[in-house]
């Protein structure tokens, strides 16, 4: 299985945070599974941080480097699809993970239910 990780999840894993379910982290360690990261999830991060709206590691690439975690770029038909989407969700940052689940075949691991309207796999975080 590939899962997808969205800022939350990433931020929980690399933080060993509690409010990420034994279940997910389970699944995150599982070698079976695929790890990834979208550029987008990384930039998030790095705005909201730069905003002051949250709190985050300093250096997520290192970290994820680290752990082994891959980052997936962002391709152009990403963005094409990414913006094609119905606006279910306001936050360009959370289509764009829609749009590449779809493309990969992924899962996206996050809290965010208002993703489910985009009839993507999500496992809650």
């Amino acid at each position: 299985m590939i899962l997808l990780l969205d800022a939350m999840a990433v931020i929980w894993w690399l933080t060993d945070d509690e409010r990420l379910s034994a279940e997910t982290a389970a699944s995150i360690s599982d070698p079976a599974n695929d790890v990834l990261v979208s550029a987008a999830t990384i930039w998030e991060i790095e705005v909201k941080r730069a905003a002051g709206r949250l709190d985050a590691p300093t250096e997520v690439v290192d970290d994820l480097d680290h752990v082994a975690i891959a980052t997936v770029a962002l391709t152009a038909n990403d963005a094409v699809d990414a913006a094609r989407l119905p606006k279910h969700h306001k936050d360009p940052f959370d289509r764009m993970l829609v749009a590449q689940a779809r493309r990969l075949d992924a899962v996206i691991v996050s809290n965010d239910a208002a993703l489910d309207a985009y009839g993507v796999n999500r496992l809650p975080a």
